[in-house]
């Protein structure tokens, strides 16, 4: 199994995110391997953009962003749940990937326990459903996408047959940034967070 290389992630973001689709986020810790093909996405680009954590500049939490891209961003909404993002672009423009949902194709059992669910659509249908459901958190803030022993990677996984654009989510506050079309599924699939 081969990581998706850094060139990947170097190129335009909104055309990343779209890329991504299909493919599989695989999580390695103590208990176990869980793994899902990503099934929606969301674009942020940097300064360009009024829904971004970094359109206002460098600060601590968007560090990562800055430096080379394929590394993970990882935040906390609500005061309660994690957020997965992947970095993109050259070093110096941060722009990052939320990874919004996954559909689960292995370490369901794992996934099942974290989640304290065996609704198989509810594993991963959203970003904070998704870091439960993988044991991603703060402490993997930073990580080396690219490196299989990184404990967290994405390798190839499906082809799909037709992908969506839509507006993102949750971003009002944005102004006209709130109705670019940089949300990204693969149309038709159940474990997307909004339908």
């Amino acid at each position: 199994m081969k990581a998706l290389p850094r060139e990947f992630y170097d190129g335009c973001t909104v055309d990343i995110a779209r890329a991504l689709l299909g493919k599989k986020l695989v999580r390695t810790t103590d208990e176990g391997v869980t793994a899902g093909y990503i099934v929606e996405t969301e674009a942020y680009m940097g300064k360009a953009d009024p829904a971004a954590h970094s359109y206002k500049g460098m600060s601590e939490r968007v560090r990562v962003q800055y430096g080379p891209q394929g590394m993970s961003y990882i935040y906390m909404i609500y005061g309660a749940h994690y957020c997965f993002n992947i970095t993109t672009g050259p070093i110096g423009r941060p722009e990052a990937v939320l990874v919004r949902a996954l559909e689960p194709c292995e370490g369901l059992e794992l996934m099942e326990k974290r989640r304290r669910t065996t609704k198989l659509f509810s594993l991963c249908s959203g970003p904070g459903k998704l870091c439960k459901a993988m044991d991603i958190t703060k402490a993997q803030y930073g990580t080396d996408l690219c490196n299989i022993h990184s404990g967290l990677y994405i390798c190839e996984g499906i082809v799909p047959e037709k992908t969506v654009a839509s507006k993102r989510i949750n971003i009002d506050y944005a102004g006209e940034a709130k109705d670019w079309l940089w949300r990204f599924t693969i149309d038709g699939n159940p474990h997307i967070s909004v339908k």
